[in-house]
């Protein structure tokens, strides 16, 4: 887990084949007789200003959001807009965003959600 979590933060190299473990996923999805949860976690791409109300939605909702923004990289005025949006809902809800892996990824959060700036241990 260490190493993943230092592959999103930007603390060492991208994890290598060997790094990875297989998982049966069959197991965690699609479990029957399970309740709805009150919030969930998505992950969404954003490419263009045009993605962003998918994403306001779900936020808009009470789930927390990670953003790939890797692909804006390549265009700063698109890269702003985006991020403006994004820091808009999230002080609309009273939530909280911050970015993590070298700026590749976005993660916002709903009302009552906070994010920790402190990392846990020798991350």
């Amino acid at each position: 887990m260490g190493k993943f979590l230092d592959s999103i933060i930007g603390k060492s190299a991208p994890a290598k084949q060997d790094d990875y473990m297989e998982l049966d996923l069959a197991t965690y999805e699609g479990a029957t007789g399970e309740e709805p949860a009150s919030m969930y976690v998505r992950v969404a791409q954003v490419a263009d200003i045009k993605d962003t109300p998918k994403v306001k939605d779900e936020v808009y909702n009470g789930n927390i959001v990670i953003v790939d923004i890797s692909r804006l990289k390549l265009d700063k005025i698109m890269y702003e807009r985006v991020l403006k949006d994004l820091r808009e809902v999230a002080h609309d809800v009273n939530g909280d965003i911050i970015g993590l892996g070298d700026q590749h990824y976005v993660l916002v959060t709903p009302m009552s959600v906070k994010i920790s700036r402190e990392k846990i241990g020798g991350l």
